[in-house]
């Protein structure tokens, strides 16, 4: 019996055992997943600055980053969707964490590319620990800063101008057109040729022959070719000249459809340049006698009042033998074209009466505007003064120093002008890459992908090294600053066979393949006037020129 009852006990202490052993033994509850934490940028920053604004430029090429996260990431993501890029290839970085795994740092292993655009990204393929992703991809451009080292060795100022405008002039010179002597329009226009900016080329042959760069007989060789051609064989209208011509044949090349006759500011360049020329070579020998009277034969062919377009008190500046008047653009100040008055009123044989300037071009009093900028007064013109070319072209051989009429003083004008947009570039209110005491001037140039009249009201970070190298004689200080900049800074960049290229973008790191006629030459001829006043002496000792002004009621001590 007792044997019986200790077998039974055992049975079921063995049962009770096995139930509790099942308890214990058995899977766990099912835990409900976790919820993914989605991950946010808070802050990216280049060291130790925010760059979600929109100058994110000029950065050490030892830039450190740092995206700062609202959680803790899973490292095992970071390499596959975190990095800096440029121009689509990887920049190799070493990858820390801060901040218990909510900032991702990326130390570049090398030093980046100066003067390069990079990309600061992350993808939504980074994740948090919690699982989430990276709900809006971050994707911040930068640009780095100009390599501060001289890309030339260091010479005196004197030997750097000489070496600009031996440069540069070789674009008139060296890239001349092989038929007719005349200046391409620019680097890349084949048979092309520009009679404004061969004018321009025109003015800078007695800068080359005084500094040495070609002989006198050089200088009068290539002389003879041009005015030979212009006299015999290229296209005029009532004795001015197309804009453009072809540089072989002499035919008219049309600027525009309506644009395909006669423009008399073109014209008036031209005119400045040869009589320019003509005062230069003066010898009494057959050559430079002959020289000087077929400049004038072609100086007394152009019929100045015929572009009144019937008498009115005002020229145009265009006019075709297919359209006419179409263009219908009269010339009227203030702007470039002072010049074509001056040359219409000093014409031996067509002059205008002084009445055409006065109610034309000076639109009875109409262009003075007498603005303020910078505290700074600009008698004349509209916004900042326009594009500094308004202060060059008309002023390539006319000396505005001293220079009045009873509209404006026009040494002021043209030297506040330059200050004005040297001001504006300097204090940079559009945050431009480079802009500054040593990189200014805003002018019409080439720009990405197309051409533009860049000024202050107009500015889209291009600089034009031609409107501050333009201006020695205005502002020398500054444009000496702004030359030394573009030579040993950026020289490895802009400047070429032909001297400076035509204009830049830093911001974009873009740099024109481009030089331009109508550029290139106020360069070599500003820089000479500024040291020595060649050019404003020879076109100012043209007897008709001084008639000419007096008439239109002008005073200055060379008058």
């Amino acid at each position: 019996m007792k044997e019986a009852v200790r077998f039974i006990i055992g049975i079921f202490t063995t049962l009770l055992l096995c139930a509790g052993c099942s308890k214990k033994e058995g899977a766990a509850p099912v835990q409900p997943e976790p919820t993914p934490v989605p991950l946010a940028v808070i802050t990216a920053t280049l060291n130790g600055t925010g760059v979600f604004g929109e100058a994110n430029y000029n950065y050490p090429v030892t830039v450190v980053a740092k995206i700062r996260l609202n959680n803790v990431v899973d490292r095992s993501t970071v390499a596959g969707s975190v990095s800096i890029s440029s121009g689509g290839a990887v920049v190799a970085v070493n990858y820390s964490y801060e901040n218990g795994d909510s900032t991702i740092v990326l130390t570049p292993v090398a030093p980046l590319k100066y003067l390069n655009r990079f990309t600061l990204y992350a993808d939504n393929t980074l994740k948090s620990v919690k699982k989430g992703a990276l709900t809006t991809a971050l994707n911040v451009g930068f640009a780095t800063e100009i390599d501060p080292a001289d890309k030339f060795a260091q010479i005196s100022d004197d030997a750097l101008l000489d070496s600009v405008q031996k440069r540069t002039f070789r674009y008139f010179w060296d890239f001349a057109h092989p038929v007719s002597g005349l200046a391409r329009e620019r680097n890349t226009s084949g048979d092309v040729v520009t009679t404004g900016g061969s004018g321009f080329g025109i003015m800078a042959v007695p800068v080359a022959v005084s500094r040495n760069f070609i002989t006198r007989a050089q200088g009068l060789e290539r002389m003879q070719t041009i005015v030979a051609f212009l006299k015999n064989t290229a296209d005029k209208y009532h004795g001015a000249f197309p804009h453009w011509l072809n540089g072989a044949t002499g035919k008219t090349v049309a600027f525009s459809t309506k644009d395909n006759g006669a423009d008399l500011v073109e014209t008036a360049y031209l005119i400045a340049g040869l009589l320019t020329a003509r005062q230069y070579f003066d010898g009494a020998g057959t050559a430079e006698t002959n020289l000087r009277a077929d400049i004038n034969a072609i100086w007394n062919a152009v019929e100045w009042n015929w572009f009144r377009n019937g008498g009115q008190q005002v020229l145009y500046w265009h006019w075709s033998p297919n359209y006419n008047w179409d263009m219908n653009l009269k010339i009227q100040g203030w702007n470039e074209c002072l010049v074509t008055y001056l040359m219409a009123a000093s014409s031996n044989t067509d002059s205008i009466p002084s009445t055409v300037y006065h109610n034309g071009f000076a639109r009875n009093g109409a262009m003075i505007t007498g603005n303020t900028y910078y505290n700074i007064n600009l008698p004349l013109g509209g916004s900042y003064g326009g594009p500094l070319f308004f202060s060059h072209y008309s002023f390539l051989g006319i000396d505005p120093n001293g220079l009045k009429d009873r509209y404006a003083d026009y040494q002021q004008q043209v030297v506040n002008h330059t200050k004005i947009n040297y001001e504006y570039c300097k204090q940079n209110p559009k945050g431009y890459l480079g802009y500054g005491a040593n990189c200014w001037g805003l002018t019409a140039s080439d720009i990405p992908n197309g051409y533009s009249a860049n000024q202050p009201n107009n500015d889209i970070g291009v600089i034009s090294p031609t409107a501050a190298l333009s201006s020695f004689p205005y502002t020398p200080t500054e444009s000496m600053a702004a030359l030394k900049f573009f030579y040993y800074k950026l020289g490895d960049k802009i400047w070429g066979t032909y001297g400076f290229a035509d204009a830049f973008k830093l911001q974009d790191q873009w740099f024109a393949g481009s030089t331009l006629a109508i550029d290139q030459g106020p360069i070599i001829i500003m820089i000479e006037n500024h040291r020595t006043k060649l050019v404003w002496n020879l076109l100012g000792s043209c007897p008709e020129v001084k008639r000419g002004m007096r008439n239109l009621g002008f005073t200055a001590p060379y008058l």
